[in-house]
């Protein structure tokens, strides 16, 4: 039983937590994290969900995401889930998520970065992910368009690659 923290609208903690998986109160909302690793070909990391996943299973998707634990940071739910699902230890203390994304019941950190890890480097959580690969933002819109990967919508995994290097007007 895993046990989340709750937020308000404002992303303000509360002194609240609920179990992970079930139907949060009205006006309560919960904290995940997704990391998309690039090398220096501009491709992801991108990794294949397990046959046995409640959700998206044998789908390919974004590097790594998942729920933040009661208690941690953003930063330290980022770097656990990099720890589990991959094998990689990388210090996120100093890191900030690139974007939020606020969906029906919680808030998305999106943080992203460059890596020359190499797929034999990884370990991986073999009750989560079965494979992993790097792939082009042609190649995942192309695996998006065919139904292997998560049906992110197309404009989000543009806006993934753009912002991999702060090109936006915000930067």
């Amino acid at each position: 039983m895993e046990i989340i923290d709750l937020y308000d609208k404002n992303r303000q903690l509360l002194e609240e937590t609920a179990v992970r998986g079930d139907k949060l109160p009205k006006g309560r909302y919960r904290l995940v994290v997704h990391i998309c690793l690039f090398n220096d070909k501009d491709e992801m990391l991108i990794q294949q969900r397990q046959t046995t996943q409640k959700h998206f299973a044998d789908l390919w998707d974004v590097t790594v995401g998942g729920q933040v634990d009661a208690g941690e940071t953003s930063s330290e739910g980022v770097q656990r889930e990099l720890l589990e699902e991959l094998g990689i230890n990388i210090d996120m203390s100093e890191k900030v998520p690139k974007f939020t994304v606020p969906f029906k019941d919680g808030f998305d950190d999106i943080y992203l970065m460059r890596t020359d890890i190499s797929l034999e480097e990884l370990t991986l959580q073999k009750e989560e992910v079965q494979a992993v690969k790097w792939a082009s933002e042609e190649e995942i819109l192309d695996m998006i368009g065919c139904g292997e990967f998560i049906p992110y919508k197309e404009a989000y995994i543009h806006l993934l690659f753009a912002y991999i290097d702060g090109d936006s007007t915000f930067d």
